[in-house]
């Protein structure tokens, strides 16, 4: 397998720039995630990386070589696209084989690496039907299985699980996950599924308006957002966002939210005007000796935890409190927070203000 590394990756559609100056490294079998909304730039990103668009300016690199100007056939990669893309008209075992027959295989060998590659994938009672036939979880195990059995330096997914339901669709991807274990593969999937991106990866890629808006592992990620769009894109409640006027720099761990003192994280860049604390639905703590308050408008049962919506001065507010501690619609009670928690956005450019030591990388100002 290999390291790819991304340097200045840029591609434009006439006036339109999908991906604007890309930089990152994926390491040697890591699964790697590219995360965003549609258009996005996440599969422009992924189809340059696998050779199916060049780019306009900028570099790839796989195994340490550059790549950026070679075809999909002379990169040694595999690509897994979210349709399947299989031979209808060919058997299973056709499809599987079809990659290693083009290469002018002996036959024996072929059969062999086949019936490999089918144990891996559980598949091997159904070698000899047709594709036509199959579920679309079995299809999938296909379109795998043809990309698995050359063991190129990497493997290129576009969305392969987006045409399952969701049921089967979280058991394919333990399942992928753990096949990709198995392989040591270096893996790079492109989602628009936060959760997804959060189960499977070693590290995640968030994107938006093509640039890279943070780099790192899920839990820094989801901990130190490292912009307003990555704190709103990951999360189910996503961040709260409290807004208030003032004055934050370096040595001040304290601002105003609206006349009530809250302690903060110490801010290593500062910035004056309107600023915005964000805040994890489940760091909002329902205490009643707290001053900073709020109207309590919603409450939604889910089993273990339960989403209070509280309108307070600086913005409407989600809490994840225990599903045991009572609530009552239209009750005011405080509301607290742990400074460890929370991060600080200037509201010009939505980019925290806080540095942290671990907290992945901002790839454009």
């Amino acid at each position: 397998m290999a390291q790819i590394r991304i340097e200045n990756l840029r591609k434009e559609f006439g006036a339109f720039t999908a991906v604007q100056n890309s930089t990152f490294t994926i390491e040697d079998g890591e699964f790697f995630m590219l995360l965003g909304p549609s258009g996005c730039g996440k599969t422009t990103t992924l189809r340059m990386m696998a050779g199916l668009e060049l780019p306009t300016s900028g570099r790839i690199y796989i195994d340490g070589e550059e790549v950026s100007q070679k075809r999909a056939s002379q990169r040694d990669i595999a690509f897994v696209f979210q349709m399947f893309a299989l031979y209808p008209h060919m058997t299973v075992r056709g499809n599987i084989s079809y990659p290693l027959k083009s290469q002018g295989m002996p036959k024996a060998r072929v059969r062999e690496k086949v019936g490999e590659v089918a144990e891996i994938l559980g598949i091997t009672d159904i070698l000899d039907r047709p594709v036509g036939g199959l579920s679309g979880g079995d299809r999938q195990r296909v379109a795998l299985g043809r990309a698995i059995v050359r063991q190129p330096k990497a493997f290129f997914m576009d969305e392969p699980l987006g045409a399952l339901d969701a049921e089967f669709r979280e058991h394919m991807a333990e399942e992928l996950r753990a096949l990709h274990d198995r392989m040591e593969a270096t893996t790079v999937y492109v989602t628009h599924d936060q959760l997804e991106a959060m189960q499977m990866g070693d590290k995640i890629a968030v994107m938006n308006h093509g640039v890279v808006e943070q780099f790192g592992v899920p839990q820094d990620i989801y901990d130190w957002p490292a912009t307003k769009f990555v704190a709103q894109f990951i999360g189910s409640p996503p961040m709260n966002f409290l807004e208030f006027d003032g004055m934050i720099g370096a040595g001040h761990d304290e601002v105003r939210l609206n006349g009530v003192a809250v302690k903060v994280p110490e801010a290593i860049d500062g910035a004056s005007g309107k600023l915005t604390l964000g805040v994890r639905p489940e760091h909002v703590k329902l205490d009643d000796a707290a001053p900073y308050r709020g109207r309590i408008v919603a409450s939604e049962y889910l089993g273990t935890t339960r989403i209070v919506t509280l309108d307070t001065p600086g913005g409407v507010l989600k809490a994840r409190i225990p599903s045991s501690e009572a609530v009552v619609v239209g009750q005011t009670t405080g509301l607290s927070f742990d400074a460890r928690t929370l991060t600080l956005f200037e509201n010009t450019h939505g980019h925290a203000l806080r540095s942290h030591a671990n907290a992945g990388v901002l790839a454009h100002g």
